[in-house]
């Protein structure tokens, strides 16, 4: 028996019907060439063979004295996480796309160890997909994506399949290295002593960003976001779209501008949601700010949740797009300043106070359209070599997370190959027409290119909003 940790216990308290707390991928595979007819039905059959299911997947939760505890399951079900699927014929990716935005609107049953895999067959041209997803309280998004990356392999082998309930142990791991409970107790009170020593640091920080708030232009504050479209109350409803841009394209553009690839994805991000809220006609006078989760995990051998925070501007005021670009790369460097020299404690400290009247308000919902964002924008670094499940080759990988109450819209990508794949997930209701963001994403890399090679290396389409 395990008791969750106070920021695990959040995600579960910030659960509700209208807004699930999961995290999740959608990967899509190609056929091999010798596939016969039943070979994602195959998939299915042996994937189910790896029954003996390791933490944290064969935990649930239990409650004593109102506190959530993970404990094992005994009554584990394999047959009902890993669940088949086909799409109607032809399998249009539009299609894919509205079956992963319902199953991804649907509550994760407690009393069950909080996970799902689908594996989807029908998918047009030759491929099939796997929808997995996690609870937050399980693991944040980049634990995800590890675990994700994990099952995979590096070459096409029929008999070296993996599943993410059962990884094989990490180069240097023993296989049969175990946790002990005086194992836990020790790391327990070591992070408690590491992060009563960050409090002081912290706390000169908290001070130092008041300062801050009234002089430097380029520091973005927790109180500067304006209302918008993006920040109202949701339904249960959600709308997933994906879209592959070149990320030999997007580096090439970080060069010229001598910005970073993660400066350049959030221009993007602002243009297209400056097209799009013109588009709805309700662009905010004020810029948009945009909350960017920084993974503090120090190798992928943890779960749970280990984020810091950014709060960029998103200069969405500035009409020239190269402008608009300068603006966030300064708001940016603001807080990579701020953190250069802080532990992963100090930075964890700081936010927790920085952003504790944000969190009271998500957790009670009481002003959805007071937020301290508008936006959650994440980039996952993801395999730069082809990846395969059995000896079928991953075609894409696109993240799907979370919104909320008063969050509409979240924006997450992780680079593949020579790709970025952008996963965006939004409340339907709230946000329509939200899939023209893929359209105006690719219409903001256009902008930003030199007039001397503009509309030279524009993308193909993998994957389009449904």
């Amino acid at each position: 028996m395990q008791l969750l940790n106070p920021v695990d216990q959040i995600f579960l308290r910030l659960e509700r019907r209208n807004q699930p707390m999961h995290v999740g991928g959608l990967q899509l595979f190609t056929l091999p060439e010798n596939a016969g007819e039943h070979y994602v039905r195959d998939l299915v059959t042996r994937a189910r063979t790896f029954d003996e299911v390791t933490p944290p997947f064969n935990r649930r939760l239990k409650y004593r004295l109102g506190q959530p505890f993970w404990v094992d399951d005994t009554s584990f079900d394999l047959e009902y996480h890993v669940r088949h699927l086909a799409l109607p014929q032809p399998g249009a990716i539009r299609d894919l796309l509205a079956l992963v935005s319902m199953l991804h609107g649907a509550l994760l049953d407690r009393s069950r160890p909080m996970w799902e895999v689908y594996v989807i067959e029908g998918v047009t041209g030759g491929r099939f997909a796997i929808y997995s997803k996690f609870h937050h309280a399980m693991m944040d998004g980049v634990s995800a994506m590890r675990i994700l990356r994990r099952s995979l392999t590096a070459e096409p082998d029929t008999g070296n399949m993996r599943v993410p309930w059962q990884l094989p142990p990490k180069p240097g791991q023993p296989e049969n290295a175990r946790a002990t409970p005086w194992g836990g107790a020790w790391r327990t009170l070591r992070a408690t002593a590491r992060q009563t020593a960050a409090l002081p640091r912290a706390a000169q920080e908290l001070y130092h960003a008041w300062q801050d708030a009234g002089v430097d232009p380029d520091f973005t504050s927790i109180t500067q976001a304006p209302r918008s479209l993006l920040n109202r109350r949701v339904s249960g409803s959600r709308r997933f779209a994906a879209q592959s841009y070149s990320l030999t394209r997007i580096k090439r553009l970080a060069g010229h501008y001598d910005a970073t690839v993660n400066d350049i994805v959030l221009a993007m991000c602002a243009s297209a949601l400056r097209a799009y809220l013109a588009e709805q006609d309700a662009l905010p006078d004020k810029p948009l700010v945009a909350m960017l989760p920084v993974s503090l995990h120090e190798d992928d051998s943890h779960t749970g949740n280990r984020i810091a925070m950014i709060f960029a501007s998103l200069a969405t005021d500035i009409a020239d797009p190269v402008e608009r670009l300068d603006a966030i790369r300064r708001s940016v460097n603001h807080w990579k300043n701020r953190y250069r020299d802080m532990s992963a404690e100090q930075i964890m400290a700081f936010i927790a106070a920085l952003s504790a009247p944000a969190g009271v308000n998500l957790l009670s919902g009481a002003a959805p359209r007071h937020q301290s964002f508008n936006v959650v924008i994440s980039n996952v670094p993801g395999p730069k070599e082809t990846l395969y499940c059995g000896d079928a080759e991953m075609q894409g990988m696109y993240p799907v997370s979370i919104v909320l109450d008063g969050q509409a819209l979240n924006i997450s990508m992780a680079s593949y190959r020579d790709s970025l794949e952008f996963g965006l997930i939004a409340c339907r209701k709230s946000l329509p027409s939200m899939q023209h963001m893929l359209q105006y994403l690719e219409d903001a890399l256009d902008e930003l290119e030199p007039v001397d090679t503009a509309h030279v290396g524009a993308d193909e389409l993998v994957v389009d909003g449904g």
